[in-house]
Protein backbone atom coordinates (compact mmCIF):
# COMPACT_ATOMS: atom_id res chain seq x y z
CA UNK A 1 0.00 0.00 0.00
CA UNK A 2 1.22 3.47 -0.83
CA UNK A 3 2.45 5.48 2.18
CA UNK A 4 0.89 8.69 0.85
CA UNK A 5 -2.50 6.99 0.70
CA UNK A 6 -2.19 5.83 4.30
CA UNK A 7 -1.25 9.34 5.47
CA UNK A 8 -4.12 10.83 3.47
CA UNK A 9 -6.57 8.33 4.98
CA UNK A 10 -5.32 9.03 8.51
CA UNK A 11 -5.48 12.79 8.05
CA UNK A 12 -8.98 12.53 6.59
CA UNK A 13 -10.12 10.32 9.47
CA UNK A 14 -8.68 12.63 12.09
CA UNK A 15 -10.12 15.66 10.31
CA UNK A 16 -13.61 14.15 10.23
CA UNK A 17 -13.33 13.15 13.89
CA UNK A 18 -12.22 16.64 14.91
CA UNK A 19 -14.99 18.16 12.80
CA UNK A 20 -17.60 15.98 14.52
CA UNK A 21 -16.24 17.03 17.91
CA UNK A 22 -16.51 20.69 16.85
CA UNK A 23 -20.11 20.24 15.73
CA UNK A 24 -20.93 18.49 19.00
CA UNK A 25 -19.38 21.34 21.02
CA UNK A 26 -21.36 23.89 19.01
CA UNK A 27 -24.58 21.89 19.52
CA UNK A 28 -23.92 21.79 23.27
CA UNK A 29 -23.40 25.56 23.35
CA UNK A 30 -26.60 26.09 21.31
CA UNK A 31 -28.58 23.82 23.63
CA UNK A 32 -27.32 25.72 26.66
CA UNK A 33 -28.25 29.00 24.99
CA UNK A 34 -31.76 27.74 24.15
CA UNK A 35 -32.67 25.62 27.19
CA UNK A 36 -30.11 26.61 29.78
CA UNK A 37 -30.91 28.04 33.17
CA UNK A 38 -28.79 31.08 33.98
CA UNK A 39 -27.68 31.90 37.51
CA UNK A 40 -24.94 34.01 39.03
CA UNK A 41 -21.90 32.31 40.49
CA UNK A 42 -19.27 33.61 42.87
CA UNK A 43 -15.55 33.14 42.17
CA UNK A 44 -13.68 31.71 45.15
CA UNK A 45 -10.01 30.91 45.68
CA UNK A 46 -8.57 27.44 45.31
CA UNK A 47 -6.89 25.64 48.19
CA UNK A 48 -3.34 26.71 48.89
CA UNK A 49 -2.06 23.27 47.85
CA UNK A 50 -3.70 23.50 44.41
CA UNK A 51 -1.14 24.90 41.96
CA UNK A 52 -3.60 25.63 39.14
CA UNK A 53 -4.32 29.23 38.27
CA UNK A 54 -7.69 30.92 38.57
CA UNK A 55 -10.51 30.38 40.95
CA UNK A 56 -13.47 28.08 41.38
CA UNK A 57 -17.03 29.20 40.72
CA UNK A 58 -19.66 28.43 43.36
CA UNK A 59 -23.31 28.64 42.31
CA UNK A 60 -26.71 27.40 43.48
CA UNK A 61 -28.92 25.20 41.32
CA UNK A 62 -32.72 25.32 41.17
CA UNK A 63 -32.96 23.08 44.27
CA UNK A 64 -30.81 25.46 46.31
CA UNK A 65 -27.79 23.14 46.41
CA UNK A 66 -24.39 24.79 46.25
CA UNK A 67 -22.31 23.38 43.40
CA UNK A 68 -18.71 24.08 42.40
CA UNK A 69 -17.66 24.65 38.80
CA UNK A 70 -13.99 24.22 38.00
CA UNK A 71 -13.23 26.18 34.80
CA UNK A 72 -10.02 24.20 34.49
CA UNK A 73 -6.53 25.34 33.74
CA UNK A 74 -7.77 27.65 30.98
CA UNK A 75 -10.12 29.54 33.31
CA UNK A 76 -8.31 32.88 33.04
CA UNK A 77 -8.28 32.50 29.23
CA UNK A 78 -12.04 31.84 29.25
CA UNK A 79 -12.75 35.11 31.01
CA UNK A 80 -13.14 34.05 34.62
CA UNK A 81 -13.03 37.24 36.70
CA UNK A 82 -10.72 37.56 39.71
CA UNK A 83 -11.55 36.01 43.06
CA UNK A 84 -14.47 37.76 44.76
CA UNK A 85 -16.36 38.76 41.60
CA UNK A 86 -19.58 37.35 40.20
CA UNK A 87 -19.82 35.47 36.92
CA UNK A 88 -22.87 34.12 35.05
CA UNK A 89 -23.27 30.34 34.94
CA UNK A 90 -25.58 28.30 32.70
CA UNK A 91 -26.72 24.70 33.06
CA UNK A 92 -29.44 22.39 31.80
CA UNK A 93 -32.08 21.87 34.48
CA UNK A 94 -31.69 18.09 34.43
CA UNK A 95 -27.88 18.22 34.70
CA UNK A 96 -26.71 21.06 36.97
CA UNK A 97 -23.35 19.34 37.56
CA UNK A 98 -22.48 19.89 33.87
CA UNK A 99 -22.62 23.67 34.14
CA UNK A 100 -20.53 26.09 32.11
CA UNK A 101 -19.68 29.73 32.37
CA UNK A 102 -22.06 31.96 30.43
CA UNK A 103 -19.33 33.75 28.51
CA UNK A 104 -18.81 33.54 24.76
CA UNK A 105 -15.18 32.51 25.19
CA UNK A 106 -16.04 29.66 27.56
CA UNK A 107 -18.90 28.38 25.42
CA UNK A 108 -17.22 28.69 22.01
CA UNK A 109 -13.52 28.05 22.72
CA UNK A 110 -13.81 24.23 22.57
CA UNK A 111 -15.55 24.29 19.20
CA UNK A 112 -12.99 26.76 17.84
CA UNK A 113 -10.17 24.47 18.96
CA UNK A 114 -11.77 21.43 17.33
CA UNK A 115 -12.38 23.35 14.08
CA UNK A 116 -8.76 24.49 14.08
CA UNK A 117 -7.58 20.92 14.66
CA UNK A 118 -9.79 19.67 11.81
CA UNK A 119 -8.39 22.33 9.50
CA UNK A 120 -4.83 21.35 10.37
CA UNK A 121 -5.58 17.65 9.83
CA UNK A 122 -7.24 18.24 6.47
CA UNK A 123 -4.48 20.63 5.41
CA UNK A 124 -1.80 18.11 6.33
CA UNK A 125 -3.59 15.50 4.24
CA UNK A 126 -3.77 17.84 1.24
CA UNK A 127 -0.08 18.76 1.53
CA UNK A 128 0.99 15.12 1.87
CA UNK A 129 -1.15 13.99 -1.07
CA UNK A 130 -0.09 16.85 -3.33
Amino acid sequence: MNAELVVLALCTGFGIGFLLAAVRAMATAAALWARGRRVMGFVTARKATDRRRGGLVVFSDHFGRDLVLDPGRYGPFYGVPPVGDNVPVVYVREHPTQARLWTPRHLLAPSFGWFLSATLAFGTGVVMAG
